[in-house]
């Protein structure tokens, strides 16, 4: 699991030693290994309510999907595999489609009151509700209405922390009343 290693294309080095950082980033090369997610990314994706998804079709056009639901709705199954369930939605089907024919996706995980963002690289899989009802069960969602249409697993093959510069700390209305409320 070296994230230097799976982004740091061939143009990407010629780039990196056009601009002067390839030296530093032959270092985080070299040295950059995890063996799956700690219990630092692991805590803030089970408190994410939401990520994008980038995919690439058959037309090698890549596309950005938002992901969302209640907080936790995308599980940590073991450090080295997430899953969720798929919820209906618009019924474009442009994900799942492009996962059919490559599975290789890129996950990113905002924080907006942390000012934290966490790059994923993993390959996905779409799984039928009723062919694996025990992983569908591990991931149902207690007190959210929703109607799952399948279960999307991703395998991580790396993953990163990306600089929090120029993320502008959010809240959500949840997080505003709670720190109202402390105030009366």
């Amino acid at each position: 699991m070296n994230y230097a290693k799976l982004a740091f294309t061939d143009a990407v080095k010629n780039l990196q030693k056009q601009n002067g950082s390839r030296t530093n980033y032959e270092r985080i090369e070299r040295f950059t290994s995890k063996e799956g997610l700690t219990p630092n990314e692991i805590n803030m994706i089970e408190a994410m309510d939401h990520f994008f998804m980038a995919s690439i079709g058959e037309n090698d056009f890549p596309y950005i999907q938002h992901r969302g639901g209640p907080k936790g709705f995308l599980k940590v199954l073991d450090p080295q595999k997430l899953a969720f369930l798929d919820f209906s939605g618009n019924m474009q089907y442009i994900s799942i489609g492009n996962v059919k024919t490559n599975n290789n996706v890129s996950l990113i995980l905002v924080d907006y009151t942390r000012k934290a963002r966490l790059k994923i690289y993993a390959e996905a899989e779409v799984h039928s509700l009723k062919e694996n009802p025990d992983l569908a069960e591990k991931l149902e969602l207690e007190g959210y209405k929703y109607r799952p249409e399948r279960i999307m697993v991703f395998h991580i093959k790396a993953f990163d922390w990306n600089c929090p510069q120029h993320i502008t700390p959010r809240y959500t209305e949840a997080e505003i009343e709670e720190v109202l409320a402390l105030q009366n």
